[in-house]
């Protein structure tokens, strides 16, 4: 065979010589963007970056100052990622929780009414605004998975008994924060990034707890075929149960944040808006509402897309209403968009 030959014939594993250059620069390229393509979190990460830069780019060195980069973060990002990783558990296992946003407002009441009438030393008040959360949850959960009573309905009254405690109790009054827990503060809130570090620290677990444990696998399992899961032998009424208990503990700890946030208990901090601003955080990250797919990364960058929204409109002069309509707007545009995908990765299966 001639070295000419062999120069022009190209070797099995050998690299190829082209017109985008060596190994085919164009082929890595477009097998790089199909890897991307693949990732359920790729177009809001996306997404997320180019409004970062538009709002730098035309607010400059107001956008990028430390404290409105401390607003973004910690105040804009943060509560609303942290109860957005209960609500992928929910949602991907087939239930919803629309109850959350008032276990933030009613967590910290109760710890006010157990530290200053009970005489509770402060850090056993916390101990009880968090549990309340997990008790909330196993309301919802036996309501939901004992009695059958669907998600939708029960965390609906469950919140609205929720909303009528909070008024009833505190008399629509805002109350001080106890002085015995003054000091716990900084390290849940009052730090400038401490709200961000516990939603990264929880987004870390709860991505490992998803993806690497049989929690995830059962809880992903129940969503995507319950009748499989359960002849599989998967106590699917005991993971909608814990799930229920872990969003209401969330809820519980973005209401003590909130509480040093705001330097007061304040009757007007539960409300729905928690609860759809976490459910739009996991539904553009790609979790499905019907159940069977969603992603923690993608929960959280959800909620960066949020932050950043909702720290840049009023930057440039844009009002709730029109930023409402965003909202709306992204939850239709992400489910069309997980819908599409969804179709797109199943043909690229096949």
């Amino acid at each position: 065979m001639s070295d000419t030959f062999e120069r022009t014939v190209a070797k099995p594993g050998a690299p190829q010589w082209g017109p985008t250059g060596v190994g085919g620069l164009g082929g890595v390229l477009m097998r790089a963007l199909r890897v991307i393509g693949r990732q359920r979190e790729a177009t809001v990460f996306v997404i997320a970056v180019a409004l970062f830069l538009y709002f730098l780019i035309d607010k400059g060195s107001e956008f990028t100052s430390k404290s409105n980069q401390v607003t973004l973060w910690s105040d804009s990002v943060a509560p609303y990622a942290i109860i957005a990783l209960g609500e992928v558990f929910l949602l991907i296992c087939g239930e919803i929780d629309l109850s959350v946003g008032f276990v933030v407002g009613f967590a910290p009441y109760l710890m006010h009414y157990l530290i200053n009438f009970y005489g509770f030393p402060g850090l056993l008040g916390i101990v009880f605004a968090l549990l309340l959360g997990l008790f909330v949850g196993w309301v919802n959960g036996f309501f939901t998975v004992t009695v059958g009573v669907p998600s939708f309905i029960t965390t609906l009254g469950t919140g609205f008994v929720l909303m009528g405690l909070t008024g009833w109790t505190a008399h629509d009054e805002p109350a001080a924060i106890p002085a015995q827990v003054m000091g716990i503060g900084k390290w849940i809130q009052n730090y400038s990034w401490a709200p961000l570090v516990w939603a990264v620290m929880l987004a870390v677990l709860f991505h490992i707890v998803l993806t690497r444990t049989r929690w995830g696998l059962h809880t992903v399992s129940a969503g995507g075929n319950l009748l499989g899961a359960r002849e599989a032998g998967i106590h699917v009424g005991r993971i909608k149960y814990g799930n229920f208990m872990i969003i209401g503990l969330l809820g519980s700890l973005v209401g003590l944040q909130q509480m040093y946030y705001t330097s007061n208990i304040s009757p007007t901090t539960g409300s729905y808006q928690w609860m759809f601003y976490a459910v739009t955080a996991a539904v553009i990250g790609g979790t499905a509402m019907l159940g069977g797919v969603g992603t923690i990364v993608g929960a959280f960058i959800g909620a960066v897309v949020l932050g950043i929204l909702l720290d840049g409109f009023p930057l440039i002069g844009v009002n709730a209403d029109p930023l409402n309509v965003v909202f709306g707007g992204a939850i239709l545009i992400a489910m069309v968009a997980n819908v599409q995908l969804t179709r797109l990765r199943e043909r690229g299966q096949r």
